[in-house]
């Protein structure tokens, strides 16, 4: 079943009420998890970093990243209320972690046992090497990455969760960690691999869906996709092509103020989304060619039979005028076609009469 991550992120502007009614929503359109951002923007970005042009764009303002994230902060206390009120719906609860500080509080304050390392920090090679030390599920967005910058960094996460905390991390033991049995098994069991396109939002002609599969293939890894185009149709043909995991950006009004609304679903098209998903996972099936319930008492219907084509005398030779291929399919089978040329009848028939010998 795929796993469907309504991806809150920032979209709760500050606003701990606007939170909570964003994990209502991603309950009630029916995500298996509801995930958030938790950063201290003091420690995510210098006073000087500038804006991505989409934020620019969607927010109508030009200013430092410091001054857009800090207001998108959410305090620690109004996280303890999330994963409570997450709890109590029986939705999970999750968040990135864009900072040592922050992963540090929903791993050992929140308990969080799965957590999402995002694009822009997979280069971040001490952040993710601390992910991989807690031991945790892994999530990990691929956007903006090459096959060899996401071949390094699980050769990152095999190391941290394989080798002793007290070795010295180095690109050597990377790579040997990511080349061991321990460190491929440790791999295949905890970390899941999501491919994304990093534009806010993005181009179709840029999605590359198929870059999904050659992900599966080239690291052997479960693989998903999260998604950044407009509407629902990229997320729902990703599953169609084997994604595990679906990420997708939500808002309660694409109207607010604030980075991301523009480029994520509302409400209802959350819900259609993770409806049209579940239609999916059922018409995929089991992948075995058989005849199904439903068509078996349609074969003799559509399919057809040897008929007599003409009156037919006792003795007398079938041949291609005297027999005909007709429905129903309550008879011979028209496979039988050439077997009954030549052979002489042994009972009459009348037109229109099924060969019954």
């Amino acid at each position: 079943m795929t796993l469907v991550i309504a991806e809150a992120g920032v979209n709760h502007n500050g606003d701990e009420n606007l939170a909570f009614q964003l994990v209502d929503a991603a309950y009630h359109a029916g995500a298996d998890i509801v995930k958030f951002q938790t950063f201290k923007a003091k420690n995510l970005v210098t006073e000087d970093a500038a804006q991505a042009e989409y934020q620019i764009t969607n927010t109508k303002k030009q200013e430092s990243q410091l001054a857009m994230l800090s207001r998108l902060e959410l305090s620690y206390d109004a996280h303890h209320q999330l994963i409570k009120h997450c709890e109590s719906l029986g939705i999970e609860f999750l968040s990135t972690a864009f900072d040592s500080e922050s992963l540090n509080f929903l791993v050992n304050d929140l308990g969080l046992t799965r957590l999402k390392i995002p694009s822009g920090e997979i280069t971040n090679a001490p952040l993710v090497l601390e992910h991989a030390r807690t031991g945790c599920d892994l999530i990990v967005s691929t956007g903006m990455a090459t096959l060899a910058e996401i071949e390094a960094v699980l050769g990152i996460i095999a190391f941290g969760y394989t080798e002793d905390k007290n070795m010295s991390p180095s690109t050597l033991a990377f790579e040997q960690a990511y080349a061991s049995d321990i460190g491929q098994k440790a791999l295949k069991e905890k970390v899941t691999i999501l491919h994304c396109t990093t534009e806010y939002p993005a181009p179709m002609s840029e999605i590359n869906l198929k870059a999904m599969d050659t992900l599966r293939r080239a690291f052997e890894l479960t693989a998903g996709y999260s998604d950044h185009s407009e509407g629902i149709a990229i997320p729902i043909a990703a599953v169609a092509r084997g994604a595990t995991v679906i990420e997708k950006h939500f808002t309660l009004d694409k109207s607010m103020d604030g980075p991301d609304h523009k480029a994520s679903l509302d409400p209802f098209e959350l819900k259609e989304m993770v409806s049209a998903i579940r239609r999916i996972e059922i018409a995929l099936g089991s992948g075995v060619k058989c005849p199904t319930l439903s068509e078996v008492k349609n074969k003799s219907v559509v399919r057809k039979s040897l008929v007599a084509n003409a009156n037919i005398k006792i003795g007398e030779v079938f041949s291609h005028e005297n027999i005909a291929i007709k429905r129903p399919g309550t008879g011979i089978s028209p496979s039988q076609y050439w077997s009954y040329l030549n052979k002489q009848a042994t009972k009459a028939y009348k037109a229109g009469e099924l060969i019954s010998e």
